[in-house]
């Protein structure tokens, strides 16, 4: 076993899913899921949603391109290069890119709980 895996984004299951980079599963990582998510302008990169009660706190990074974020109600202008961290669960979401080639760097755990990989992540592996 090798002490390291290196992919790039365009590597992992881009011809499978275009949209969507499982990076927990390619790299078969435990501590955290973690997500990207590409787009072209007007895309939602992020979909609209909550985690709900007992959901988890999210990180978000834009890898390339350029994305607005709402969160709460609020608008986030979000170049390459903004991080964007939620912690509230229950905030309504969402990412809209303006620029092609947009991609969006999700990791999301808990604070006080091991990671545990999410149904429509594992669900969406099988199809």
């Amino acid at each position: 076993m090798s002490a390291y895996q290196a992919a790039h984004l365009d590597d992992i299951a881009a011809e499978k899913w275009p949209y969507w980079a499982p990076v927990r599963h390619h790299f078969d990582m435990g501590f955290c899921g973690a997500n990207a998510w590409r787009g072209g302008k007007g895309d939602e990169v992020i979909k609209r949603h909550t985690e709900g009660e007992g959901g988890h706190e999210e990180l978000y990074i834009v890898l390339n391109g350029h994305a607005t974020f709402t969160v709460a109600g609020d608008e986030i202008d979000a170049p390459a290069g903004t991080f964007i961290f939620i912690r509230d669960p229950l905030a309504e979401r969402v990412a809209v890119a303006d620029e092609a080639d947009t991609a969006v760097l999700s990791l999301g755990g808990w604070a006080d709980k091991a990671f545990v990989a999410s149904e429509w992540e594992t669900g969406s592996l099988d199809s």
